[in-house]
């Protein structure tokens, strides 16, 4: 018999829905394909969102309260959004899913966590607001917003012993979503090892690299060539572009079914994918410190190098000498040309004769 998981997507935190958009747009893998069965050695997927779900209101909560009430056996906790301080809210609250059957009062989605997390199989954080607490995190919000590891420590287990998984991005590369629950749905079905992570607790096989190293504009940094404007397809570190120091593999990935990202068409990377976003990244659109001294200390080299190159190109456009037919050579060619045709020519004249 096949092993069979449920997927329990809670986007009622503070959230703009923009991993639950994200989502749709996954093509490698899309949703379809994890929950359709087309994948092998995958398990069976109850995949339940509350955007792509059939079922409304209280015959959705249903299948949230059989999983906190520890009747379903196997699921994946996705938590989209940042977490709220509850106890700043004083007589109200700040985020809320569904209410209370007996009561008719709002449940806070921190109840749901509280509840949901201790039987979840994994528990995956998407986005950078519910991985590191993102832009509601900001000094003077006053819900407390944090990330869920904030919420929960960061060295919280699941009971498979799986610490959460985060997935940044503000909102999450669509591909980064399916990738990663392909991961631990293959992990849960005994096909892959435990999934290996970063010490902010994203995948690694992801978020191993920074930006700059897969962006199509990284050799234009190289050799020092720096658009000064926007459209200009030169390396936009000037224009305030963090690739070199941001864990992101959208330049390499594209954005969906393989095009498009940030850098890659001309916008600046904001670091939406770090722990220090946004705070540590603004005011956007401007120069990075850092890269003052790092364009500065290239442009000697940079230029040199360009240079060097272009003479090295300018020569492998030309063929080789031996190649090219000499003028004793043209006669020669011409001679045995001749020849042939005039030998030809007699063939001809014979057959005629007969």
């Amino acid at each position: 018999m096949s092993k069979e998981i449920s997927v329990l997507w809670l986007n009622a935190a503070l959230s703009c829905d923009g991993e639950s958009v994200a989502l749709t747009g996954a093509t490698q893998p899309s949703i379809e394909d994890l929950i359709g069965g087309v994948i092998p050695n995958l398990p069976k997927v109850n995949f339940h969102h509350p955007i792509l779900a059939f079922e409304t209101g209280d015959d959705f909560l249903e299948v949230f309260r059989r999983a906190a009430d520890g009747e379903i056996e196997d699921f994946i906790l996705v938590i989209e959004g940042s977490i709220p301080d509850e106890s700043l809210a004083e007589n109200g609250y700040f985020a809320s899913f569904g209410t209370d059957a007996e009561n008719g009062e709002p449940i806070k989605v921190c109840d749901w966590i509280d509840r949901l997390v201790e039987q979840a199989w994994a528990v995956v954080a998407v986005g950078t607001c519910a991985t590191f607490g993102g832009v509601h995190a900001m000094p003077g919000n006053p819900t407390g917003a944090m990330g869920l590891a904030d919420y929960l420590g960061w060295d919280w287990k699941s009971k498979a012993e799986i610490p959460i998984v985060n997935i940044s991005g503000c909102p999450t590369l669509p591909d980064n979503i399916t990738q990663t629950l392909l991961y631990l749905l293959q992990q849960f079905n005994g096909t892959s090892p435990m999934i290996e992570l970063d010490e902010v607790l994203r995948p690694k096989f992801l978020f191993g690299e920074t930006l700059h190293e897969g962006c199509d504009r990284g050799g234009l940094y190289e050799e020092a060539k720096f658009a000064e404007n926007y459209g200009e397809k030169e390396c936009i570190v000037k224009l305030g572009c963090w690739g070199p120091v941001v864990n992101c593999n959208v330049g390499k990935r594209g954005w969906q079914n393989g095009v498009g990202g940030c850098a890659n068409y001309g916008g600046v990377c904001i670091g939406c994918t770090m722990p220090s976003f946004p705070e540590k990244f603004m005011s956007f659109m401007n120069q990075p410190p850092g890269s003052l001294l790092s364009s500065q200390a290239i442009a000697t080299y940079g230029k040199a190098i360009n240079s060097l190159r272009q003479y090295t190109l300018a020569s492998m456009k030309e063929e080789p000498a031996w190649r090219q037919k000499t003028e004793p050579h043209r006669k020669l060619y011409q001679i045995e040309r001749q020849s042939t045709v005039k030998s030809h020519q007699s063939s001809d004249d014979v057959k005629t004769d007969d």
